[in-house]
Protein backbone atom coordinates (compact mmCIF):
# COMPACT_ATOMS: atom_id res chain seq x y z
CA UNK A 1 0.00 0.00 0.00
CA UNK A 2 1.33 3.54 -0.93
CA UNK A 3 2.59 5.27 1.88
CA UNK A 4 0.21 8.36 1.27
CA UNK A 5 -2.54 6.46 1.01
CA UNK A 6 -5.26 5.38 3.58
CA UNK A 7 -7.25 2.34 4.08
CA UNK A 8 -10.39 2.06 3.00
CA UNK A 9 -13.57 2.42 5.95
CA UNK A 10 -16.49 0.37 5.68
CA UNK A 11 -19.45 1.71 4.68
CA UNK A 12 -22.44 1.74 7.00
CA UNK A 13 -26.19 1.95 5.98
CA UNK A 14 -27.55 5.57 6.87
CA UNK A 15 -30.12 5.56 9.05
CA UNK A 16 -31.83 8.77 9.92
CA UNK A 17 -31.59 10.55 13.27
CA UNK A 18 -33.99 9.55 16.08
CA UNK A 19 -34.50 9.70 19.88
CA UNK A 20 -34.72 6.64 22.10
CA UNK A 21 -34.94 6.65 25.87
CA UNK A 22 -31.91 5.11 27.50
CA UNK A 23 -33.47 1.39 29.06
CA UNK A 24 -29.99 -0.66 29.06
CA UNK A 25 -29.48 -1.74 33.04
CA UNK A 26 -32.59 -0.13 34.29
CA UNK A 27 -34.55 -1.23 37.63
CA UNK A 28 -36.94 -3.30 38.06
CA UNK A 29 -38.61 -5.50 41.09
CA UNK A 30 -35.94 -7.86 40.17
CA UNK A 31 -33.32 -5.84 40.30
CA UNK A 32 -31.14 -4.36 37.92
CA UNK A 33 -31.64 -5.60 34.44
CA UNK A 34 -28.46 -6.31 32.37
CA UNK A 35 -28.98 -7.92 29.05
CA UNK A 36 -26.18 -9.55 27.46
CA UNK A 37 -26.36 -10.58 23.73
CA UNK A 38 -26.80 -14.36 23.06
CA UNK A 39 -25.08 -15.55 19.92
CA UNK A 40 -24.44 -18.56 18.33
CA UNK A 41 -22.85 -20.43 15.42
CA UNK A 42 -24.46 -24.02 15.27
CA UNK A 43 -27.21 -25.58 15.77
CA UNK A 44 -27.02 -29.46 17.45
CA UNK A 45 -23.53 -28.84 15.84
CA UNK A 46 -24.02 -28.24 12.37
CA UNK A 47 -23.43 -24.63 10.88
CA UNK A 48 -26.48 -22.44 10.70
CA UNK A 49 -25.60 -21.22 7.38
CA UNK A 50 -24.98 -24.17 5.76
CA UNK A 51 -28.06 -25.34 6.60
CA UNK A 52 -30.00 -22.21 5.48
CA UNK A 53 -27.95 -22.95 2.30
CA UNK A 54 -28.85 -26.66 1.94
CA UNK A 55 -32.11 -26.60 3.36
CA UNK A 56 -33.32 -22.92 3.29
CA UNK A 57 -35.00 -20.32 5.47
CA UNK A 58 -37.23 -20.45 7.67
CA UNK A 59 -36.09 -23.76 9.07
CA UNK A 60 -36.80 -26.42 11.86
CA UNK A 61 -33.78 -28.48 13.15
CA UNK A 62 -34.51 -31.33 15.15
CA UNK A 63 -31.91 -32.75 17.14
CA UNK A 64 -32.32 -37.02 17.83
CA UNK A 65 -29.62 -37.24 20.24
CA UNK A 66 -30.85 -34.49 22.22
CA UNK A 67 -34.72 -36.24 22.40
CA UNK A 68 -33.23 -39.71 23.34
CA UNK A 69 -31.44 -38.37 26.08
CA UNK A 70 -34.60 -36.23 27.21
CA UNK A 71 -36.82 -39.17 27.05
CA UNK A 72 -34.26 -41.77 28.69
CA UNK A 73 -33.97 -39.17 31.23
CA UNK A 74 -37.59 -38.71 32.03
CA UNK A 75 -38.27 -42.46 32.29
CA UNK A 76 -35.54 -42.98 34.57
CA UNK A 77 -36.51 -40.20 37.12
CA UNK A 78 -39.74 -42.31 37.63
CA UNK A 79 -38.65 -45.75 36.98
CA UNK A 80 -35.75 -45.64 39.71
CA UNK A 81 -38.46 -44.56 42.11
CA UNK A 82 -41.61 -46.58 40.87
CA UNK A 83 -40.62 -49.27 39.01
CA UNK A 84 -43.61 -50.29 37.00
CA UNK A 85 -44.05 -47.68 34.96
CA UNK A 86 -44.85 -46.75 31.04
CA UNK A 87 -44.35 -43.23 29.46
CA UNK A 88 -47.17 -42.43 26.46
CA UNK A 89 -45.64 -40.03 23.65
CA UNK A 90 -48.65 -37.40 23.69
CA UNK A 91 -48.97 -36.96 19.83
CA UNK A 92 -50.87 -33.61 19.47
CA UNK A 93 -47.15 -32.34 20.88
CA UNK A 94 -45.27 -32.75 17.59
CA UNK A 95 -46.74 -35.05 15.03
CA UNK A 96 -43.73 -35.29 12.61
CA UNK A 97 -43.42 -39.06 11.89
CA UNK A 98 -39.34 -39.33 12.99
CA UNK A 99 -39.74 -37.60 15.98
CA UNK A 100 -42.79 -40.29 17.00
CA UNK A 101 -40.69 -43.12 15.77
CA UNK A 102 -37.60 -42.09 17.99
CA UNK A 103 -39.83 -42.30 20.81
CA UNK A 104 -41.06 -44.94 20.09
CA UNK A 105 -37.84 -47.20 19.73
CA UNK A 106 -37.13 -45.43 23.26
CA UNK A 107 -40.16 -47.55 24.26
CA UNK A 108 -42.92 -45.28 25.05
CA UNK A 109 -46.42 -45.96 23.71
CA UNK A 110 -48.54 -43.53 21.40
CA UNK A 111 -51.18 -41.44 23.31
CA UNK A 112 -53.65 -40.17 20.84
CA UNK A 113 -56.50 -37.66 20.53
CA UNK A 114 -58.17 -38.38 17.55
CA UNK A 115 -59.08 -40.56 14.93
CA UNK A 116 -56.17 -38.59 12.48
CA UNK A 117 -53.46 -39.38 15.63
CA UNK A 118 -54.59 -43.07 15.75
CA UNK A 119 -54.67 -44.00 12.05
CA UNK A 120 -51.31 -42.17 12.17
CA UNK A 121 -49.71 -44.64 14.95
CA UNK A 122 -51.24 -47.67 13.32
CA UNK A 123 -49.37 -46.30 10.43
CA UNK A 124 -46.41 -45.99 11.78
CA UNK A 125 -46.67 -49.67 12.87
CA UNK A 126 -47.46 -49.17 16.43
CA UNK A 127 -49.42 -52.02 17.88
CA UNK A 128 -52.78 -51.17 18.73
CA UNK A 129 -52.57 -52.77 22.29
CA UNK A 130 -49.45 -49.91 22.49
CA UNK A 131 -51.71 -46.98 22.01
CA UNK A 132 -53.75 -45.18 24.45
CA UNK A 133 -56.45 -43.41 22.70
CA UNK A 134 -57.45 -40.26 24.69
CA UNK A 135 -59.82 -37.27 23.51
CA UNK A 136 -63.60 -36.41 23.70
CA UNK A 137 -64.24 -36.96 19.63
CA UNK A 138 -64.27 -40.55 18.89
CA UNK A 139 -66.33 -41.72 15.94
CA UNK A 140 -68.21 -45.25 15.94
CA UNK A 141 -66.46 -46.02 13.27
CA UNK A 142 -62.45 -45.29 14.74
CA UNK A 143 -63.80 -46.94 17.79
CA UNK A 144 -64.68 -49.87 16.31
CA UNK A 145 -61.01 -50.40 15.05
CA UNK A 146 -60.03 -49.48 17.83
CA UNK A 147 -61.76 -51.90 20.12
CA UNK A 148 -61.11 -54.90 17.49
CA UNK A 149 -57.27 -54.01 17.65
CA UNK A 150 -56.70 -54.11 21.27
CA UNK A 151 -55.97 -50.03 22.39
CA UNK A 152 -56.88 -49.14 25.33
CA UNK A 153 -59.73 -46.54 25.43
CA UNK A 154 -60.09 -43.58 28.00
CA UNK A 155 -63.98 -42.80 28.41
CA UNK A 156 -64.63 -38.99 28.54
CA UNK A 157 -68.23 -39.32 28.49
CA UNK A 158 -71.79 -41.37 29.36
CA UNK A 159 -72.25 -41.01 25.44
CA UNK A 160 -69.14 -42.52 24.94
CA UNK A 161 -69.58 -45.07 27.40
CA UNK A 162 -72.60 -46.09 25.99
CA UNK A 163 -70.93 -46.41 22.30
CA UNK A 164 -68.00 -47.94 23.17
CA UNK A 165 -70.31 -50.71 24.96
CA UNK A 166 -72.00 -51.17 21.82
CA UNK A 167 -69.28 -51.21 19.61
CA UNK A 168 -67.83 -54.53 21.75
CA UNK A 169 -71.02 -56.00 22.17
CA UNK A 170 -71.16 -55.96 18.20
CA UNK A 171 -67.53 -57.42 17.68
CA UNK A 172 -68.25 -59.94 20.44
CA UNK A 173 -64.92 -58.45 22.50
CA UNK A 174 -64.56 -56.89 25.96
CA UNK A 175 -63.33 -53.48 25.73
CA UNK A 176 -60.11 -52.54 27.85
CA UNK A 177 -61.16 -48.89 28.91
CA UNK A 178 -60.09 -45.95 31.39
CA UNK A 179 -61.96 -43.40 32.85
CA UNK A 180 -61.06 -39.67 33.07
CA UNK A 181 -61.50 -37.80 36.16
CA UNK A 182 -61.36 -34.42 36.54
CA UNK A 183 -61.05 -33.29 40.42
CA UNK A 184 -60.18 -29.66 41.96
CA UNK A 185 -56.41 -29.97 43.22
CA UNK A 186 -56.09 -26.61 44.90
CA UNK A 187 -52.61 -25.96 43.31
CA UNK A 188 -54.11 -25.82 39.55
CA UNK A 189 -57.20 -24.56 37.46
CA UNK A 190 -59.73 -27.68 37.32
CA UNK A 191 -59.65 -28.57 33.57
CA UNK A 192 -63.94 -29.59 33.74
CA UNK A 193 -64.72 -29.88 30.46
CA UNK A 194 -62.95 -33.17 30.08
CA UNK A 195 -63.89 -36.55 31.76
CA UNK A 196 -66.12 -37.30 34.85
CA UNK A 197 -66.07 -34.77 37.72
CA UNK A 198 -65.55 -36.26 41.11
CA UNK A 199 -67.33 -33.72 43.05
CA UNK A 200 -70.59 -33.98 41.15
CA UNK A 201 -70.63 -37.72 41.97
CA UNK A 202 -70.61 -38.06 37.60
CA UNK A 203 -67.60 -40.53 37.77
CA UNK A 204 -69.09 -42.80 40.37
CA UNK A 205 -71.65 -43.09 38.25
CA UNK A 206 -69.85 -44.05 35.13
CA UNK A 207 -67.36 -45.97 37.62
CA UNK A 208 -70.56 -48.74 38.65
CA UNK A 209 -72.04 -48.47 34.56
CA UNK A 210 -68.31 -49.74 33.10
CA UNK A 211 -68.26 -52.15 36.08
CA UNK A 212 -71.37 -53.46 35.44
CA UNK A 213 -70.94 -53.82 31.63
CA UNK A 214 -70.05 -57.30 29.90
CA UNK A 215 -68.84 -55.32 27.46
CA UNK A 216 -66.51 -53.25 29.10
CA UNK A 217 -63.29 -53.90 31.31
CA UNK A 218 -62.70 -50.78 33.92
CA UNK A 219 -58.94 -51.73 34.27
CA UNK A 220 -57.56 -47.99 34.56
CA UNK A 221 -58.01 -44.37 36.07
CA UNK A 222 -56.92 -41.22 34.21
CA UNK A 223 -56.83 -37.36 34.73
CA UNK A 224 -54.45 -34.55 33.35
CA UNK A 225 -54.32 -31.62 35.20
CA UNK A 226 -53.74 -28.81 33.03
CA UNK A 227 -50.28 -27.92 30.75
CA UNK A 228 -46.71 -26.12 32.15
CA UNK A 229 -47.63 -27.48 35.85
CA UNK A 230 -44.77 -25.38 37.75
CA UNK A 231 -46.32 -26.79 41.26
CA UNK A 232 -44.87 -30.18 42.01
CA UNK A 233 -47.65 -30.13 44.62
CA UNK A 234 -50.25 -30.55 42.49
CA UNK A 235 -49.50 -34.14 40.98
CA UNK A 236 -49.05 -35.26 44.72
CA UNK A 237 -52.56 -34.24 45.32
CA UNK A 238 -53.68 -35.72 41.84
CA UNK A 239 -52.14 -39.14 42.78
CA UNK A 240 -53.94 -38.90 46.51
CA UNK A 241 -57.17 -37.93 45.20
CA UNK A 242 -56.88 -40.80 42.20
CA UNK A 243 -55.81 -43.51 44.76
CA UNK A 244 -58.48 -42.56 47.50
CA UNK A 245 -61.20 -43.02 43.94
CA UNK A 246 -59.12 -45.97 43.22
CA UNK A 247 -60.06 -47.82 46.51
CA UNK A 248 -63.55 -46.54 46.53
CA UNK A 249 -64.60 -48.32 43.91
CA UNK A 250 -62.05 -51.28 44.11
CA UNK A 251 -64.20 -51.96 47.66
CA UNK A 252 -67.75 -51.48 45.82
CA UNK A 253 -67.25 -52.89 42.50
CA UNK A 254 -66.39 -56.06 40.85
CA UNK A 255 -63.55 -54.18 39.34
CA UNK A 256 -59.50 -54.17 39.35
CA UNK A 257 -57.83 -51.04 38.54
CA UNK A 258 -54.14 -51.93 37.27
CA UNK A 259 -52.74 -48.65 35.58
CA UNK A 260 -52.60 -44.94 37.17
CA UNK A 261 -52.35 -42.19 34.32
CA UNK A 262 -51.69 -39.06 35.47
CA UNK A 263 -51.68 -37.50 32.09
CA UNK A 264 -48.94 -34.70 30.93
CA UNK A 265 -47.94 -30.79 31.77
CA UNK A 266 -44.46 -31.08 32.17
CA UNK A 267 -42.86 -28.17 31.76
CA UNK A 268 -40.05 -27.25 29.66
CA UNK A 269 -37.52 -24.56 29.55
CA UNK A 270 -39.72 -21.95 27.84
CA UNK A 271 -40.06 -18.59 29.29
CA UNK A 272 -43.70 -17.77 30.08
CA UNK A 273 -44.53 -14.46 29.22
CA UNK A 274 -46.50 -13.90 32.53
CA UNK A 275 -43.84 -15.07 34.47
CA UNK A 276 -40.81 -12.42 35.20
CA UNK A 277 -38.40 -14.81 36.51
CA UNK A 278 -36.06 -17.00 33.91
CA UNK A 279 -37.22 -20.47 33.50
CA UNK A 280 -34.26 -21.60 35.10
CA UNK A 281 -35.43 -20.53 38.35
CA UNK A 282 -39.16 -20.85 38.46
CA UNK A 283 -39.48 -24.82 36.67
CA UNK A 284 -38.62 -27.46 38.94
CA UNK A 285 -36.45 -30.28 37.65
CA UNK A 286 -38.06 -33.41 36.38
CA UNK A 287 -36.51 -35.16 39.65
CA UNK A 288 -38.50 -32.55 41.83
CA UNK A 289 -41.85 -34.00 40.03
CA UNK A 290 -40.89 -38.01 40.03
CA UNK A 291 -40.04 -37.89 43.79
CA UNK A 292 -43.53 -36.02 45.12
CA UNK A 293 -45.39 -38.28 42.45
CA UNK A 294 -43.72 -41.52 42.84
CA UNK A 295 -43.80 -40.62 46.81
CA UNK A 296 -47.14 -39.85 46.87
CA UNK A 297 -48.20 -43.26 44.97
CA UNK A 298 -46.03 -45.20 47.31
CA UNK A 299 -47.83 -44.09 50.71
CA UNK A 300 -51.53 -44.17 48.72
CA UNK A 301 -50.57 -47.71 47.80
CA UNK A 302 -49.34 -49.36 50.90
CA UNK A 303 -52.53 -51.06 51.94
CA UNK A 304 -52.46 -53.11 48.97
CA UNK A 305 -49.20 -55.05 50.26
CA UNK A 306 -52.31 -56.94 52.06
CA UNK A 307 -54.07 -57.89 48.97
CA UNK A 308 -53.40 -60.01 46.09
CA UNK A 309 -53.92 -57.23 43.77
CA UNK A 310 -50.53 -55.82 43.34
CA UNK A 311 -49.34 -52.43 42.43
CA UNK A 312 -50.81 -50.32 39.44
CA UNK A 313 -48.55 -49.53 36.39
CA UNK A 314 -48.03 -45.60 36.79
CA UNK A 315 -48.37 -43.81 33.21
CA UNK A 316 -47.18 -40.50 32.32
CA UNK A 317 -47.85 -39.06 28.63
CA UNK A 318 -45.06 -36.05 29.01
CA UNK A 319 -44.71 -34.39 25.51
CA UNK A 320 -43.38 -30.83 25.83
CA UNK A 321 -40.71 -31.82 28.24
CA UNK A 322 -39.51 -34.49 25.82
CA UNK A 323 -39.44 -32.67 22.73
CA UNK A 324 -39.46 -29.09 22.95
CA UNK A 325 -35.79 -28.19 23.68
CA UNK A 326 -34.40 -30.91 20.88
CA UNK A 327 -35.92 -28.44 18.25
CA UNK A 328 -35.20 -24.65 16.84
CA UNK A 329 -36.07 -22.81 14.44
CA UNK A 330 -33.79 -20.85 11.93
CA UNK A 331 -35.42 -17.17 10.62
CA UNK A 332 -33.63 -14.85 8.60
CA UNK A 333 -34.46 -10.76 8.34
CA UNK A 334 -36.08 -9.78 5.49
CA UNK A 335 -35.96 -5.95 6.75
CA UNK A 336 -35.82 -3.52 9.35
CA UNK A 337 -37.77 -0.43 10.23
CA UNK A 338 -37.80 1.81 13.07
CA UNK A 339 -41.45 2.38 14.73
CA UNK A 340 -42.97 5.54 15.70
CA UNK A 341 -41.79 4.96 19.41
CA UNK A 342 -37.98 4.80 18.49
CA UNK A 343 -37.98 0.91 19.10
CA UNK A 344 -36.02 -1.12 16.34
CA UNK A 345 -37.79 -3.45 14.41
CA UNK A 346 -37.45 -6.70 11.81
CA UNK A 347 -39.39 -8.06 9.82
CA UNK A 348 -38.64 -12.11 9.91
CA UNK A 349 -39.83 -14.70 7.19
CA UNK A 350 -40.94 -17.19 10.07
CA UNK A 351 -43.96 -15.87 12.35
CA UNK A 352 -46.94 -17.01 13.99
CA UNK A 353 -48.00 -19.19 11.34
CA UNK A 354 -44.90 -21.51 12.19
CA UNK A 355 -44.71 -19.96 15.82
CA UNK A 356 -47.95 -20.48 17.07
CA UNK A 357 -46.38 -20.46 20.95
CA UNK A 358 -45.01 -17.03 20.50
CA UNK A 359 -48.33 -15.93 21.41
CA UNK A 360 -47.38 -17.46 25.01
CA UNK A 361 -43.80 -17.71 25.97
CA UNK A 362 -41.06 -15.36 25.31
CA UNK A 363 -38.78 -17.57 22.95
CA UNK A 364 -34.84 -17.20 23.45
CA UNK A 365 -33.59 -15.71 20.15
CA UNK A 366 -30.34 -15.92 19.49
CA UNK A 367 -27.92 -13.95 16.61
CA UNK A 368 -25.40 -15.87 14.54
CA UNK A 369 -23.27 -12.95 13.21
CA UNK A 370 -20.80 -10.41 14.96
CA UNK A 371 -22.62 -7.57 16.68
CA UNK A 372 -22.32 -4.58 14.93
CA UNK A 373 -24.11 -2.18 18.12
CA UNK A 374 -25.06 -2.01 21.28
CA UNK A 375 -28.31 -4.10 22.30
CA UNK A 376 -31.19 -2.43 22.17
CA UNK A 377 -34.90 -3.07 22.33
CA UNK A 378 -36.24 -4.71 19.11
CA UNK A 379 -39.50 -6.34 18.05
CA UNK A 380 -39.71 -9.13 15.65
CA UNK A 381 -42.55 -9.22 13.53
CA UNK A 382 -43.48 -12.24 11.25
CA UNK A 383 -44.43 -11.99 7.11
CA UNK A 384 -48.06 -12.36 7.83
CA UNK A 385 -50.08 -9.61 6.86
CA UNK A 386 -51.66 -9.82 10.48
CA UNK A 387 -50.97 -7.15 13.23
CA UNK A 388 -50.84 -10.15 15.91
CA UNK A 389 -47.97 -11.95 13.94
CA UNK A 390 -45.16 -10.87 16.68
CA UNK A 391 -42.37 -13.37 17.37
CA UNK A 392 -41.23 -11.04 20.18
CA UNK A 393 -42.55 -7.90 21.52
CA UNK A 394 -39.53 -6.63 23.07
CA UNK A 395 -36.30 -8.35 22.95
CA UNK A 396 -32.19 -7.29 23.47
CA UNK A 397 -30.72 -7.44 20.14
CA UNK A 398 -27.73 -5.73 18.12
CA UNK A 399 -28.41 -3.90 14.80
CA UNK A 400 -30.31 -5.92 12.61
CA UNK A 401 -29.52 -6.51 8.68
CA UNK A 402 -31.61 -7.92 6.09
CA UNK A 403 -30.29 -11.19 5.39
CA UNK A 404 -29.34 -11.93 8.85
CA UNK A 405 -30.03 -15.20 10.73
CA UNK A 406 -31.30 -15.86 13.75
CA UNK A 407 -32.42 -18.78 15.76
CA UNK A 408 -35.21 -19.03 18.15
CA UNK A 409 -35.78 -21.95 21.09
CA UNK A 410 -37.33 -23.92 22.33
CA UNK A 411 -39.58 -24.29 19.36
CA UNK A 412 -40.40 -28.43 19.35
CA UNK A 413 -43.61 -28.49 21.38
CA UNK A 414 -46.66 -27.93 19.61
CA UNK A 415 -45.66 -25.54 16.31
CA UNK A 416 -45.31 -28.63 14.26
CA UNK A 417 -48.43 -29.40 14.85
CA UNK A 418 -50.39 -25.92 15.21
CA UNK A 419 -48.75 -24.23 12.55
CA UNK A 420 -51.12 -22.70 10.12
CA UNK A 421 -51.30 -23.13 6.52
CA UNK A 422 -51.97 -19.61 6.27
CA UNK A 423 -50.11 -16.99 3.44
CA UNK A 424 -46.92 -18.42 3.69
CA UNK A 425 -46.03 -22.25 2.82
CA UNK A 426 -44.63 -24.20 5.73
CA UNK A 427 -40.83 -24.74 5.54
CA UNK A 428 -38.44 -28.13 5.88
CA UNK A 429 -38.05 -29.83 9.12
CA UNK A 430 -34.63 -31.62 9.19
CA UNK A 431 -33.48 -34.10 11.30
CA UNK A 432 -29.49 -34.07 13.09
CA UNK A 433 -28.36 -37.56 13.82
CA UNK A 434 -26.87 -39.00 16.44
CA UNK A 435 -23.95 -39.16 13.70
CA UNK A 436 -24.27 -35.65 12.68
CA UNK A 437 -26.07 -36.56 9.29
CA UNK A 438 -28.67 -34.54 8.27
CA UNK A 439 -31.81 -35.23 6.65
CA UNK A 440 -35.41 -33.98 5.67
CA UNK A 441 -38.00 -35.25 7.96
CA UNK A 442 -40.92 -33.32 6.69
CA UNK A 443 -40.76 -31.44 3.49
CA UNK A 444 -41.49 -28.20 2.49
CA UNK A 445 -44.59 -27.01 0.88
CA UNK A 446 -45.22 -25.77 -2.91
CA UNK A 447 -48.38 -24.73 -4.44
CA UNK A 448 -48.71 -28.80 -5.98
CA UNK A 449 -49.38 -29.88 -1.98
CA UNK A 450 -51.57 -26.44 -1.05
CA UNK A 451 -53.54 -26.75 -3.98
CA UNK A 452 -54.12 -31.06 -3.58
CA UNK A 453 -57.05 -31.05 -1.73
CA UNK A 454 -58.84 -28.23 -3.93
CA UNK A 455 -61.73 -29.59 -6.43
CA UNK A 456 -62.91 -27.31 -9.13
CA UNK A 457 -66.50 -27.78 -10.69
CA UNK A 458 -66.66 -27.76 -13.80
CA UNK A 459 -68.32 -24.11 -14.47
CA UNK A 460 -65.42 -22.81 -12.34
CA UNK A 461 -62.43 -24.25 -14.12
CA UNK A 462 -61.30 -21.41 -16.37
CA UNK A 463 -60.86 -17.76 -14.84
CA UNK A 464 -62.53 -14.30 -15.85
CA UNK A 465 -65.23 -15.97 -17.58
CA UNK A 466 -67.72 -13.58 -19.46
CA UNK A 467 -70.10 -12.22 -16.55
CA UNK A 468 -73.97 -11.22 -17.60
CA UNK A 469 -74.91 -9.07 -14.82
CA UNK A 470 -75.83 -5.18 -14.58
CA UNK A 471 -72.89 -2.62 -14.14
CA UNK A 472 -70.08 -4.74 -15.13
CA UNK A 473 -70.04 -4.24 -18.78
CA UNK A 474 -66.25 -3.20 -18.50
CA UNK A 475 -65.62 -6.45 -16.80
CA UNK A 476 -67.43 -8.70 -19.48
CA UNK A 477 -65.90 -6.99 -22.12
CA UNK A 478 -61.99 -7.36 -20.67
CA UNK A 479 -63.21 -10.97 -19.66
CA UNK A 480 -64.60 -11.61 -23.69
CA UNK A 481 -61.33 -10.21 -24.76
CA UNK A 482 -59.03 -12.26 -22.53
CA UNK A 483 -60.97 -15.57 -23.58
CA UNK A 484 -59.85 -14.61 -27.52
CA UNK A 485 -56.30 -13.77 -26.77
CA UNK A 486 -55.48 -16.64 -24.10
CA UNK A 487 -53.38 -13.57 -22.81
CA UNK A 488 -53.37 -12.59 -18.81
CA UNK A 489 -54.50 -9.32 -17.94
CA UNK A 490 -55.22 -7.17 -14.97
CA UNK A 491 -58.46 -5.00 -13.86
CA UNK A 492 -57.58 -1.99 -11.85
CA UNK A 493 -60.22 -0.87 -9.44
CA UNK A 494 -59.94 3.08 -8.39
Amino acid sequence: MPENSSPKRPKFAWEPPFIQPHRVGEINKFGRHRPREARVASVFGVDVELLKKNYGSPLFVTSEERLRANVRRIKKAFAVRWGNTCHGWSYKTNYISAVCNILHQEGSLAEVVSAFEYEKARALGVPGEMIIFNGPNKSRAILERAVAEGAQIHLDHLDELNLVEAVAAAQGRKARVALRLNFDTGYSEPWSRFGFNLESGQARQAAKLAAASPQLRLCGLHSHLGTFILEPRAYGEQVKIMCKFMREIESSEDVQIDVIDIGGGLPSMNALQSIYLPPEQVVPSINEYAEVICGTLIEETRYRSHTNRGLPKLVFESGRAVVDDAQVLITSVVGTKRLPDGRAAAVLDAGTNLLFTAYWYNHKVETTGEARGALADTVLFGPLCMNIDVVRHSVQLPPLRAGDSLVVSPVGAYNNSQWMQFIEYRPNVVLVHEDGEVSVIRAAEDLSVMMAQDRLPEHLATPFAPVRSAGCNHFEAAAETQAKTLRPFRICRG
